[in-house]
Formats: C-alpha cells, sequence, structure tokens
C-alpha cells in the first residue's frame, strides 16, 4: 500500500457529532500497542501482534504518514482509519484504488463510533480527490465489517479465498462530478 500522494498531511482536524479524526501523536503510542496486540481486534486480521515487538518497534509517534487518521472520543485515541492507495493488492480489481481500513478498541464497539468516523474519513477524502473510487476487504466471517460496508455504501465486487478465509471486496460507488 502507498500514500495518497496528498502534498498536506495530516489533515485539520475532521470533526463528527462525537468524534475528532486527526493525525497521529506520541500521546497516541501506548493506545496504538494495545490496539495492535488485541487478539479481539485482530480476529479476522490473522491474529494479534506481539505486545514486546510493539514496544520495541513502535515509533514514538505511530502511523504517522499520510492516510492515516487517528480516532478520538472526548479527547482519547479510540481507533484508526487507514486510507491508502492498493498496489499489488491480491485482487488486481483493487490496485490503483483508495483502501479503507479501519481498527477500533473493543470497548469502542457498538455504538457506531466505526460507521460515524469511516463516513466522515470517505467524506474528507470526496473533497480532497473527488470521484476516486474506494475499495474495502474483510471476511465474509466478519459480520460487523460486512454490515459496516453495506451502511458505507459499498456494493460486493468479488468473493475469494484468502488467508484460510473467504474475503469479500466491495466497492463505494463514485460520485458523478459534473462536467
Amino acid at each position: 500500500m502507498e500514500d495518497l500522494g496528498l502534498a498536506d498531511w495530516p489533515p485539520e482536524p475532521i470533526g463528527t457529532g462525537r468524534l475528532v479524526l486527526r493525525g497521529s501523536e506520541a500521546r497516541d503510542r501506548a493506545t496504538f500497542i494495545e490496539l495492535l496486540a488485541s487478539a479481539e481486534v485482530h480476529t479476522y486480521l490473522g491474529g494479534p501482534h506481539p505486545r514486546d515487538e510493539l514496544e520495541r518497534k513502535t515509533p514514538e509517534v505511530p502511523e504517522h504518514r499520510p492516510g492515516s487518521l487517528v480516532v478520538e472520543l472526548d479527547g482519547a485515541m479510540i481507533g484508526l482509519i487507514l486510507l491508502r492507495r492498493a498496489t499489488g493488492h491480491i485482487r488486481p480489481s483493487a490496485d490503483g484504488k483508495v483502501d479503507l481500513g479501519y481498527l477500533f478498541l473493543p470497548r469502542a464497539w457498538g455504538f457506531g463510533y466505526a460507521a460515524e468516523a469511516c463516513a466522515a474519513a470517505l467524506d474528507w477524502l470526496d473533497g480532497v480527490l473527488p470521484g476516486e473510487p474506494v475499495v474495502l476487504t474483510t471476511q465474509t466471517a466478519n459480520g460487523r465489517s460486512m454490515r459496516l460496508a453495506a451502511k458505507l455504501g459499498f456494493t460486493e465486487v468479488e468473493r475469494f479465498e484468502a488467508w484460510d478465509a473467504e474475503q469479500w471486496l466491495g466497492m463505494r460507488p463514485t460520485a458523478v462530478l459534473p462536467g
């Protein structure tokens, strides 16, 4: 995956009704480690990363790169949105498109934060890269992620086998631009 090719990063904080999406900061490091070490978060992502390895390898300001947005609730990080250009994707139909990824702490599940944050990130993306196609890949067994994809307007492009599980690739329809 590569970044979106945007010169200005991070953007100004993006506010929603309850959340703020912003670039990462040093104060987010412990939450990044918690997120990446969580067995629950990584149930459908190949398993958690070893905490001791994360403690050693995570930089002071983690994920400080274009396309990474921390999701903050009441001043504390609860999740992460990733917007990256898909390159060398397991499915050729995704190559070159923006790939939406997201991770949220289990304590933030079930409150609609992922939908709110992803919708805000996609709205922001529409403003800086109008008409850009966006893809999302998830395991079909991940019911929460499948429901979120539908809620965000992604429609199925294909299903395929990878990592010993059925995967789902969806695409969000692009807006018709005035010509």
